[in-house]
């Protein structure tokens, strides 16, 4: 038989009332009393119901883990790195998985049925009506993987996709290539368009571009087919890592080495590029550091702040899949 509260009560020799306040952070409890409590239920193995103390505190601690990319392996880090980093805070992820939505509706009903304290949106491919409509039902929001938008009431934290898009267009006029071309995800989504505005500028010329379907290996690798159709480029830029290693199985299906005859510089540095027989020249997102910066954004909004968006900057790492040169700048 479950152990109770009040049976905790009556080991410790107080009433049910103290043993509630020495459970609950902040609440006002003699010490003597809480180690009379905490002891007691020590001995008898009691841990508070926590749905049920939300009940009465109207604090369910509950934050809406938002996504709809679950084929990406990029995503799998991510997903690990924010479910370890809520938990520490006291906090619970609730993943809801939007793949195939096409309008807020459905998740906001979601979201408010299960009285979430916040969301955090990980996806590049939903539009930002969807964080507009969580923020303006009450539901504070941060946009992870994102820059900041028009609305002021959506934080947000990432790198500046234009920048890493021209940091990849330099790497590539510096190296000799001459007639690259960008495979990018849904032409739809602003961090594709983005990546694909700053490699432009980065570049010097407009290079050849596919539009994958998805943010995934097969669509990079048919993105990449239709690309050798008329011909091959000398270098790709796949503004997305899973997208880079569809396009290089596509060209060395075609015949094509990498990197001797079409170099490949891809984006995230997810764990795979860096794996034996892989080893993907990647532009780097600062992961870990993202994801730190959208829980404590969260936690920010949960308390009633306004503290400003984060943007990061995003590296070279240079591995095997593009023509070496000495001193690039921003290279590691």
């Amino acid at each position: 038989m479950a152990v109770t509260l009040r049976d905790v009560a009556l080991a410790a020799g107080v009433s049910p009332s103290a043993v509630s306040r020495a459970f609950t952070p902040g609440a006002s409890v003699a010490a003597p009393t809480r180690a009379r409590v905490m002891a007691a239920a020590e001995r008898l193995g009691y841990l508070p119901n926590r749905l049920a103390s939300s009940l009465s505190t109207g604090r369910t601690r509950l934050v809406g883990l938002i996504a709809d990319d679950f084929v990406n392996p990029f995503f799998l880090g991510v997903f690990d790195l924010f479910t370890q980093g809520l938990q520490a805070q006291g906090l619970r992820p609730l993943l809801i998985n939007l793949s195939g939505q096409t309008a807020p509706d459905g998740p906001l009903r979601m979201l408010r049925e299960y009285a979430v304290e916040a969301a955090i949106l990980v996806s590049a491919t939903l539009p930002a009506s969807f964080a507009a409509a969580f923020a303006q039902a009450g539901i504070p929001i941060v946009h992870a993987f994102a820059t900041s938008g028009a609305d002021p009431a959506v934080a947000t934290a990432g790198i500046d996709d234009v920048a890493a898009g021209r940091l990849a267009g330099r790497v590539l006029a510096a190296r000799g290539y001459r007639k690259p071309a960008f495979v990018g995800g849904p032409r739809s989504t602003l961090p594709t368009r983005d990546r694909l505005a700053g490699f432009c500028a980065g570049f010097g010329d407009a290079p050849r571009v596919a539009h994958a379907q998805a943010f995934s290996f097969a669509a990079g690798r048919a993105a990449m087919q239709a690309l050798l159709r008329d011909g091959p480029p000398d270098a790709v830029f796949g503004a997305d890592d899973v997208l880079s290693l569809g396009a290089i199985s596509a060209l060395r299906d075609a015949g094509f080495a990498v990197p001797q005859d079409v170099g490949v510089i891809g984006l995230n540095d997810m764990p795979m590029a860096g794996w034996d027989g892989v080893a993907l020249t990647t532009i780097a997102q600062p992961v870990a550091a993202i994801v730190a910066a959208v829980i404590g954004l969260t936690l920010d909004r949960i308390s009633g702040g306004t503290a400003p968006s984060r943007v990061f900057a995003a590296t070279l790492v240079e591995r095997a899949t593009l023509r070496r040169q000495p001193d690039v700048p921003g290279s590691r």
